[in-house]
C-alpha cells in the first residue's frame, strides 16, 4: 500500500483509477412524493386566497348596496343621530354610540370578573372543584344569545328596575362628573342594562382564554417565586401576566369582538331608541339591534341602503378593533422579547 494513502486515511485505490461517487438515489416516476406536496401547498393556497376574495366580496357587496345612503346623505350621515323613517332622514351616530358604550360597559364589567374566575381557577381552586367549575364556565359561552335576552327582559330588568337602579342613583348619582351617568327612571331596560347582558355573555369566553394561557406557563416559574417569598398575588402580578399578557390581550379582544356584534340579547334590553342620552338609565340602540328590528319592515330603497350603512359601519368598527388587537399583541410580543 502506497505511504500516502495510509497518511491520509484513505485506504486502497480500486484498480480502474480514482474512486466512483455513490449512486444518487431519486424517487420513482409516480412516486406519492412527487406529486403530493405540490398538491397540498396549492390547496392550501387556494383556501387562503379564498378567505380574502370573500372578505373583499362582503367589503363590495355593503359598499355597492350601502351607495344610495351614503351618497344621498354623505358624511353627514356617521355624525348625525336623527333616524326618521317617514321624512326618510338617516344618521349612524346613535346606533354607533350606543354600540361603542354597551360594548365598553361589558369590558369594565366582564374582564376583572373573568380574570379573577381564571386566576381562581389556575391558581387557588381545589383539585376536587376545578374540573366542574371549569366546565360551568364553558356551558355558560355555549347558552344561546336569545335566551340571555329573554332571561334579561323577564328576571333581570324587573330586579334591576327595582332594587340596582335606585342604588345607583342614591350612590353614584350624587357624585360630580359621572352622577349623570346614573340618574334617570329606573325602567330596568336600557344601556346599561344592554352592557351587564353583554358582560355576562363575554365573561366565559374571556375566562376560558385567560385560563388556557395561565395554565400555560411554566410551573417552574412559579414555584420559584414562591421559593423565594413570593405571595399568590405577586406570583400572578410578576410571574403569570407578563408571561401570558399576549393572550390576555387575544381574550379580551375576542370578547370585544362578541360585545360589538351582538344581537338578540341586546335587542330585548336596550330600548331600541334612536336618542343620545348622558344617562346610562335611558333606552338606546345598537348598530346590530337596529339592523334586526327594522330590516324586514325597510320596503323604502334609501331605509335599506341605510341600514346596510350600518353594517358597513360596524364591519369596519370590527376591523379596526382586530387591527388594533394585532397591532398591541405585536408591541406586546416585541417588548417581552426585548426584555428576555
Amino acid at each position: 500500500m502506497p505511504i500516502d494513502d495510509v497518511a491520509l486515511g484513505s485506504g486502497p485505490r480500486p484498480i480502474g483509477g480514482a474512486a466512483k461517487p455513490a449512486p444518487r438515489t431519486s424517487p420513482r416516476r409516480g412516486s406519492p412524493s412527487r406529486w403530493q406536496d405540490p398538491l397540498f401547498e396549492q390547496t392550501t393556497r387556494f383556501f387562503a386566497v379564498l378567505v380574502l376574495v370573500l372578505l373583499a366580496g362582503i367589503v363590495v357587496a355593503l359598499a355597492v348596496a350601502a351607495a344610495p345612503a351614503l351618497e344621498r346623505f354623505g358624511p353627514a350621515f356617521f355624525v348625525t343621530d336623527v333616524w326618521n323613517p317617514v321624512k326618510l332622514r338617516f344618521g349612524a351616530l346613535a346606533p354607533v354610540y350606543g354600540t361603542l358604550v354597551t360594548s365598553a360597559i361589558a369590558l369594565v364589567i366582564g374582564v376583572p370578573v373573568s380574570f379573577g374566575i381564571a386566576l381562581f381557577l389556575t391558581e387557588m381552586c381545589p383539585a376536587v372543584l376545578k374540573r366542574p367549575l371549569g366546565t360551568a364556565v364553558e356551558l355558560l359561552a355555549a347558552v344561546p344569545s336569545i335566551i340571555y335576552g329573554m332571561w334579561g327582559l323577564f328576571v333581570f330588568a324587573p330586579f334591576f328596575a327595582g332594587h340596582i337602579q335606585p342604588a345607583l342613583t342614591a350612590t353614584l348619582g350624587r357624585l360630580w362628573g359621572v352622577g349623570a351617568l346614573f340618574q334617570g327612571t329606573p325602567i330596568g331596560i336600557g344601556m346599561l342594562a344592554a352592557g351587564l347582558i353583554l358582560a355576562v355573555m363575554i365573561i366565559p369566553f374571556i375566562a376560558s382564554v385567560m385560563r388556557d394561557v395561565f395554565e400555560v406557563v411554566p410551573p417552574v416559574l412559579k414555584e420559584s417565586a414562591y421559593g423565594i417569598g413570593c405571595t399568590t398575588w405577586e406570583v400572578v402580578r410578576h410571574v403569570v401576566l407578563p408571561y401570558a399578557r399576549v393572550g390576555v390581550v387575544g381574550g379580551i379582544m375576542l370578547g370585544l369582538g362578541r360585545a360589538l356584534g351582538e344581537t338578540m340579547a341586546v335587542t330585548f334590553v336596550i330600548g331600541n331608541a334612536f336618542r343620545i342620552h348622558r344617562s346610562l338609565f335611558e333606552p338606546g340602540n345598537s348598530i346590530a339591534s337596529a339592523l334586526a328590528n327594522e330590516f324586514n319592515e325597510a320596503s323604502d330603497p334609501v331605509h335599506r341602503a341605510s341600514l346596510i350603512a350600518l353594517g358597513l359601519v360596524l364591519f369596519a368598527l370590527t376591523l379596526v378593533v382586530l387591527a388594533a388587537s394585532r397591532v398591541l399583541i405585536g408591541h406586546l410580543a416585541r417588548r417581552a422579547g426585548t426584555t428576555t
